[in-house]
Parts: C-alpha cells; structure tokens; sequence
C-alpha cells in the first residue's frame, strides 16, 4: 500500500500543479483592473470576479438560478463589473462585513456597493443549477454530514445541472453512462439497464438521501432527470447511510427546488430516429415576501430508435413546494408522476452455436412489434428541517412510492443447434416502496476544540406483488434473425397462473461523529445497526438479520490549504438465504471497502482533483459444502457455509470543475480488478468476478466558452473508452469466448446563445459512428444477450427562458 500510495501522491500533483499554480497566482484586484468574461450563467460570472479578488460575495443560489450575465470586458473597478453583470437583474451588492452580499434590490435602507475593491469567495452551498459549474461546493451522501468533496474521505463525483445539460441527460441511464467509475450493462435486455462499480452491481438508488431499491432486471424505474439538480456518488460501500446492499456505490438523486425569483424556460428537441422532447420549468414565489415558494416541472419524449420498430416514450409531471415556517424552519413537499414505455426491453441479439456474434446488423429487432413494458411511478416526498441558536439542525424526510408495471415480451430460444423460436412471458407488478429518515446534526466542544456530531433512525419497507401469465410456451420457431418480421407472430393470450408476495423491511439507527484532532487532521467515525426482515414467497424463504453491526472510520489530513490525504474503512452487509448444516441462514454477505487517497481543492473549491487506491473484500459468500453427508436437506438441497470470498482492488483518478472561468471539466479513469479468492465451484478460484465489466474505464466532458466577440459561443464533447469485456461458456461440450475488445467513443456538443432569453444546442454522438457492443451475451440458449451501442445520432435543443 505505501508504494501505491506514493504513486497516487504523485499522480494528483502531476494532474494539479498548474492549477494550484494558478490560484496563487491570481492576485487581488487592485483599482481597476483589465476583464475578459464571457456571457454566461451568472454564477460563473461571480465565481469568476471571486477568484480574482479573493473576498467573499455571499449570495442565495435560488436567486442567481437561472439568470445569465453579460460578457464583461474591457479595464474596470469590481464595483463596476458587479453592476454590469447583476444589471436587469434586480439584485443589488452591497457590503456584507468584510465582503459583499448580493440580494433582492427591494431591501428599504441598503446602500448599493461603492467604487471600493472588494474580493469574493463562492462558499459551500450544495446546488449546482444556474451555477454553470461541474463541481458542488458540498455533499452530504457518504455521512450525512455537509462536507466537501475534499473532506469526504472516499472516491466521490457530482454530476450538475450544467454537465446534465451539456451532455443532453435525459435519464438515469445516462448518467451512468457518463459518470466516472460508473457502468451500464444491458446483457438482461435494452430496456434492463444493470448498474455497476468497483465490480459489483448497485442495488440502491438513493433520492435526496432516502434509499430505495433498484432491480433494473425486474422493476427498476428509470428516473427521468427534468426534476433533479443534480446527482451526487460514492463509490464503495456505503452501509453508514444506505443500510443493506453492496460495495458498488451510492447514486443519489438530488430533486429540484423551488426559487424565490420567478423563473420560467421552455424546452424543446428533436434528434434521429423521430426523437421529440418538450420539457417545462417553472418556478417562483407564492407570495410577497417570497416565505410560500413552489415549482413545476413537466416533461414528454416520443421516439424511435435504431432498431426497426422499437419505439419509446417517457412522461413525468413534478410539483414541489416550500414554506418558510419561521426564520430557521422550512418545510418541504412535491409528488411526481412517471410514465414509460417501450416495446423492447427483454430480448437482445442471441449467440451463434459457437457462442460468438451472429454480426447482425444493428437495425435488428429480435423482437415482436406487440411487446409492452409500461411502468408507472407515483411519489410522493417531504421534508421538514430545523435550525436551532446553537447551530444544531434537525430534519425529518419521509417518501412513498407506487409503482404499477406490466411487462409482455418475447426471448430467443435455441432449442436445438439449428433451431431458434420466441418463448412468450407476462407479468405484472405492483411495487410499493417508502423511506423514512430523522437525524439531528450539529456541533459540540470537546478538550477545548469543536467537532461535529450527527445521529438519527431510518426504516424503509418494499413490498412486490408479482403477477405472473404464461404465452403458452414457444410461439414461434424457426426464426432467423436476418430475416425476421416483427409483424408476423400476433400475441398470444396469456393465461394468469399465480401471484407471489414479497415483503423487505429494514429499520436502522445510525451515529457518526468528526472529531477536530488537530488543525489540519480529522477523524471520522460512524456506526449502524440494522434490523432487516424479509417475507417471500412462502414461510419456508423468510429470513431475518437482527442487530447487524455497520462500521465506517476516516482519518484527513491537510498537507496544505489545498491538499489533503485520507485513508478511510467503509462496510456494507447483503443478507443471503443459504443454509448450512443446522438450518440456520448464513451470516450476511458483507463488504469491506479501505481506501486511501489524495485530494486537490483550487480556485476556491471551482475545481477538484482526487486519486484513490481502494481495495474491497466481499466475505462470507455462500459457499457450497463439498462434503453434504451431514446436510439434512440433501440431495433436495444442498448446505453452504458463509466462507466465499471475492476481493476487488483497483485506483480512481477524477477532477471535475473549472479549469478557466469559461472552462468546464470532467475526467475520471478507473481501474478495477475483482477476482474470486474463495467459491463453491473451485475452478472460478483466481478467475475474474464479472468478465462483462471492463477492468479499465476513461471518461471525459468538457465544454469550453470562446472568449471576447465569440463568447455567444461554446464547444465540447465528451470520450468514451473501455477496455474489453467477455463472457466464457460451452454449448454441446464445446467451450466459447464471446468478447468485445477495448473501443472508444467520442460525442461532441456546439452551443451557440442567440440572447438573453434563447440558447441553441446541438449535440452529435458517436462521432465516428463507431459499431460495438456495450453488453455480451454468456448463453447460447438463451439468458444474457449481446446489444449493440448507439450508432453515430444527433439532437438539436432549443431553451428558451423568460
């Protein structure tokens, strides 16, 4: 560990050095001083003048959300920049201590800033909407506690509003497509996207910090991102804050609120394949003082694809609203409404006998036109917070949502090795899932120093119903993929046959506590103990885990004002229904995730950089007895013990903001080697974990403002690429390999705003139209498929806001 901690040290210094170059370098305006800014958000513009002076502009986002500012150029006072750019605003800057504050110009009594030479910092607020950033200044998914992403000791990412936008992010999928350290398979199917990190699959899917079950292979709702600021990960386990699940990551969904200053934009796009999307926001207060605020949020997408007869469609409505209940109270709440469908979501392209790819062209839709998979997701959600004199908080967040699916579709058969027909399969699903969530924060005095201390209670429950239909079997044969009409089998009548029930509970309470060793060190520790309880399809599969004890430590410290190293254990627990010899359900499944790392802050905490070592350790797999003379059960079933063991370890190198003021970054590379230690088949022993994972993933979005008489305009793009992914198997004892090398993908983005109210944007992926597969098929019968990535399309938007 220390050697790789050493090349880790020198990784982020060769990565930061000119930043943090640069940001010493920027001196303090001193009179007037010469300015070349571009248009852009007005934020930006402020972050911008921020970094230049060095004293702090303190400003509420929701005012600044949404609003642009004019290009600032030429020799000027800060007081004269400050004017220029807040100008038809209606906010006022005045002086606030030994900074500026920038408000509502409507205060009674409030002189508006002099020719003085001020300086500005951007602070810690966590939204990123109208900020132009690809960075936040806080996060509080890996403890709950607000802390910066170079304070939270463990591989983290934001994806903003901004990136959301630039990279055209219209679901969950996308973002995951995009985000460092993240990958999305659909070896189950298009339309059953599989998340994954560090070589394990995530299971959770948090919004607002409430967790919530995903299944992508079965119910997992696909968030439409229109309602959401922003998305916030961690990488590794994540137990402190989720309770159950894997040492994958935390995806944090993150919803929009409502704005103080009115605020309304429009939406539009139209892209290949038919792809038409409308999207409304609107926001603002309900009454004068702006104590009653409220949004709304709708949006609509009708498309095809590049598959011959696929075709899709999402709908969303999202209201929320706010009231300030008093000056430290606020109270929160919204509903959304989720409508998809498609009519691909089972079957992908199926192996040749020798368990390769059939090279199909990638228009194939091995499908049938009738096939249905249609979810509705209604949420509702609230929050009620409270700051009290002593700095201490309270909040109090509850959701509830009801999910009604149906699926109807097909899959690929072989039955023979020159026999290939549809098998039909309906279900539906009714799926209601709630989260609850009380914890109180705040600071204490301890041997003369203060520290943090947080602590709270969660229960969260998921109940399926499933209803399952029979297609009478196979309904086609015969099929040959190259030529296949989807129009010529009709669907078949479906026959209910039964009903299962599923019932998951988990109730925890948790505590965590950052102790201020010394100036520049800090420790984090935190525990939790989960009781989790699950009711399946008959007594027989009940089990439970009582008291289950979750641990998390960090150690920080500050080699400088910018830099911090941190070495950090976090643990996760999966329950298992395997039984050994006593009849008893073995111990969980828990994963053990160290790490150490380095971290780099600049410009003001504007841009980050990081490099991670990690190494995790998922133990107590259930492991099959290779001696079952003293099972009970056998041969009807087999005993295991709580003995497997697969061990993931790998590095993590990010940076994510701003490079100039008119210049985003977001790159991140990762490397992940999972391998099983200890299984129940001996031959899987020193094999990978999950060959259909790459082992090394690159991604980078950038977008760049052109300066002086062309900052009307801006360019980016995004690069994709993976190392390769593979599956092994046989078929009529002969063994196969079905692999996709190591590819690359490049996007890129042209912006172009033609006023004040209006902003164009055209976003073409897959420049090079590049043909490979995004997921590999494993099984020459049926089961995990090959599916093809997009070829090369466009979408134009237009955003028009008031």
């Amino acid at each position: 560990m220390p050697r790789g901690f050493s090349l880790a040290a020198v990784t982020l210094a060769v990565l930061a050095a000119p930043f943090a170059a640069a940001a010493d370098a920027s001196p303090a305006l001193s009179g007037r001083q010469t300015l070349s800014l571009p248009a852009q958000p007005l934020g930006q513009t402020l972050n911008a003048l921020a970094r230049q002076s060095g004293t702090a502009i303190s400003v509420d986002a929701a005012l600044i959300a949404g609003r642009r500012a004019p290009a600032l150029q030429g020799t000027m006072t800060l007081g004269e920049a400050l004017r220029q750019a807040l100008a038809g605003s209606g906010l006022l800057a005045t002086p606030a201590g030994t900074g500026i504050s920038v408000h509502s110009g409507d205060r009674a009594g409030e002189v508006a800033l002099p020719e003085v030479t001020v300086s500005a910092s951007t602070g810690r607020s966590a939204v990123t909407e109208g900020k132009g950033s690809y960075t936040t200044g806080s996060m509080s998914t890996a403890t709950r506690l607000p802390l910066s992403i170079r304070e939270t000791p463990q591989a983290v990412t934001v994806m903003t509003r901004q990136q959301l936008n630039d990279q055209a992010m219209t679901s969950i999928t996308d973002v995951v497509r995009n985000a460092p350290g993240l990958f999305l398979s659909t070896s189950n199917g298009p339309g059953r996207p599989d998340f994954s990190a560090r070589g394990f699959s995530v299971d959770n899917v948090m919004y607002d910090g409430l967790p919530s079950s995903y299944q992508g292979w079965i119910v997992g709702a696909q968030a439409n991102m229109a309602m959401f600021d922003r998305v916030e990960i961690v990488r590794g386990a994540t137990g402190l804050v989720s309770g159950s699940g894997t040492p994958s990551a935390a995806i944090n969904l993150v919803r929009k609120r409502p704005t103080a200053a009115p605020k309304l934009s429009l939406t539009g796009s139209v892209g290949s394949w038919d792809n038409y999307r409308g999207e409304i926001d609107a926001s603002g207060s309900l009454n004068e003082n702006g104590t009653v605020r409220a949004r709304v949020v709708g949006s609509w997408q009708d498309a095809h694809t590049f598959r011959d007869v696929e075709a899709y469609d999402h709908g969303l409505f999202y209201a929320v609203g706010e009231a300030d209940l008093g000056e430290r109270t606020l109270l929160t709440v919204g509903a959304s409404y989720q409508k998809d469908s498609t009519n691909n979501f089972w079957g992908g392209l199926p192996l040749t006998v020798s368990g390769g790819h059939m090279n199909l062209p990638r228009s194939t839709f091995p499908g049938n036109a009738w096939e249905r998979k249609e979810q509705k997701i209604t949420t509702v959600f609230g929050e009620f917070r409270h700051q009290f004199d002593n700095d201490w908080s309270v909040r109090l967040a509850a959701m509830q949502a009801w999910q009604d699916a149906v699926f109807s579709g097909t899959y690929l058969v072989r039955s023979s090795p020159t026999d290939l027909g549809h098998n039909a399969y309906q279900s539906g699903h009714d799926e209601d899932q709630s989260s609850y969530d009380l914890y109180a924060s705040g600071p204490f005095a301890l041997l003369g120093r203060s520290h943090e201390l947080m602590g709270g209670i969660s229960r969260r429950q998921t109940r399926l119903a499933t209803d399952n239909y029979s297609g009478n079997g196979m309904i086609s044969q015969h099929v040959d993929p190259f030529s296949w009409d989807p129009h010529s089998v009709p669907k078949p009548h479906f026959v209910y046959t039964d009903t299962s029930h599923e019932v998951t509970t988990q109730e925890g309470i948790y505590l965590g506590t950052r102790l201020s060793l010394a100036d520049p060190l800090k420790l984090i520790l935190g525990a939790r103990l989960d009781w989790y309880d699950y009711e399946g399809r008959s007594e027989a599969s009940d089990y439970k885990v009582t008291r289950n004890l979750t641990r998390y430590a960090g150690l920080i410290y500050d080699l400088d004002r910018r830099h911090s190293v941190y070495a950090s254990y976090t643990d996760i627990f999966t329950p298992q229904t395997s039984k050994d010899t006593s009849g008893r359900i073995l111990d969980p499944i828990v994963g053990e995730n160290y790490e150490i790392g380095i971290k780099g802050e600049y410009f003001g905490g504007a841009l980050n950089a990081a490099v991670a070592l990690f190494q995790i350790e998922q133990k107590n797999r259930a492991r099959l007895n290779s001696d079952q003379s003293l099972c009970p059960t056998f041969p009807a079933t087999s005993c295991y013990q709580a003995s497997g063991l697969v061990r993931s370890r790998g590095i993590d190198v990010e940076i994510q903001g701003a490079l100039t003021p008119g210049w985003q970054l977001s790159a991140g590379y990762t490397y992940t080697r999972a391998n099983y230690i200890r299984d129940s088949d001996p031959a899987n022993e020193g094999k990978r974990f999950n060959p259909d994972m790459p082992q090394n993933l690159f991604k980078l979005s950038t977008v760049y403002t052109l300066p002086g008489d062309l900052n009307q305009w801006r360019v980016g793009g995004t690069l994709y690429w993976q190392s390769d992914i593979f599956n092994e198997g046989s078929y009529e004892g002969v063994d196969f390999r079905n692999e996709q090398k190591a590819y690359a993908v490049a996007d890129l983005m042209l912006g172009y705003r033609v006023n004040r109210h209006l902003d164009l944007q055209l976003n073409i992926n897959n420049v090079f139209d590049k043909t490979y597969y995004k997921a590999v098929g494993s099984d020459v019968t049926w089961g995990p498929t090959d599916s093809y990535g997009d070829p090369r399309n466009a979408m134009l938007t237009a955003r028009y806001v008031f």
